[in-house]
């Protein structure tokens, strides 16, 4: 539902916390992008989330990166204000109502490009569909990092949401008690997807992904990227554990 579930082929960001602390975090990302790049943003938890816990020191607020909407004071064409004039971000410009000279149309009429005047020519609804859609692809998110202490890994375990903790701690004791080589890393951005996850995937033998759903994630990255990921699901009401991870890992690397 957050990557398709919406009409007229309009695409959001979407990002997905993995601690309970990180839902701080994520949340000011999804504030970020929603406000640079002037479109909603979905963030996702879940229920594990919800219902666990861990200490979080206060941040001091005046730290936190600013996120400045860049409000237009002016026209930005000749004498006119053209609300649909997209920048190399393809974000529009944001008036604050009132604006003297900034008036324009608002409302959930298909807009003409630049203008932002109400149009229904066919081509114009073609060129916004793609022009929506590419504006989600440039937005900026951060590579994926991949812990693999020894570089000779030949399995990942790569996560998104909740399973963050089971797959950390799956790792941390497989590579302690049984010195099995791993990889671990955890999707936070999964539209748009980080640019470099199709290297990864591809740098390793066998890709396994955990979820707490019929393998949603493992279905997008098999479309996506043409990867022949293992999908291990659960969906009996449980958290995936550490110990079910630690089954997963140790039946592929046995």
């Amino acid at each position: 539902m957050a990557l398709y579930g919406r009409h007229g082929e309009s695409p959001l960001p979407v990002v997905a916390a993995c601690t309970p602390a990180d839902c701080f975090d994520v949340a000011i990302e999804a504030a970020r992008i929603a406000v640079e790049h002037r479109t909603p943003v979905i963030l996702l938890t879940d229920t594990f989330l919800a219902n666990s816990s861990e200490p979080w020191k206060l941040p001091d607020v005046a730290a936190l990166p600013e996120i400045d909407p860049r409000f237009a004071t002016e026209p930005n064409e000749g004498d006119r204000f053209m609300p649909y004039l997209r920048d190399e971000k393809l974000a529009r410009p944001w008036a604050v109502p009132g604006t003297p000279g900034l008036r324009h149309r608002i409302g959930g009429l298909e807009k003409e490009d630049v203008t932002g005047n109400i149009s229904y020519q066919p081509e114009n609804h073609e060129h916004m569909t793609r022009l929506r859609a590419e504006r989600i692809e440039r937005v900026e998110v951060p590579d994926l990092a991949v812990d693999d202490p020894d570089g000779d890994a030949s399995l990942l375990v790569l996560g998104w949401g909740s399973s963050y903790g089971a797959i950390e701690g799956a790792a941390r004791r497989l590579r302690r008690e049984q010195g099995l080589e791993l990889a671990t890393a955890h999707v936070r951005h999964l539209n748009p997807l980080p640019r470099n996850l199709g290297d990864v995937l591809r740098r390793y033998d066998r890709v396994l992904v955990p979820e707490m759903n019929m393998g949603q994630l493992a279905k997008l990255l098999r479309a996506e990227y043409l990867v022949d990921v293992d999908s291990y699901t659960k969906v009996d009401g449980l958290p995936i554990f550490t110990r079910d991870v630690m089954e997963q890992v140790e039946e592929r690397l046995a």
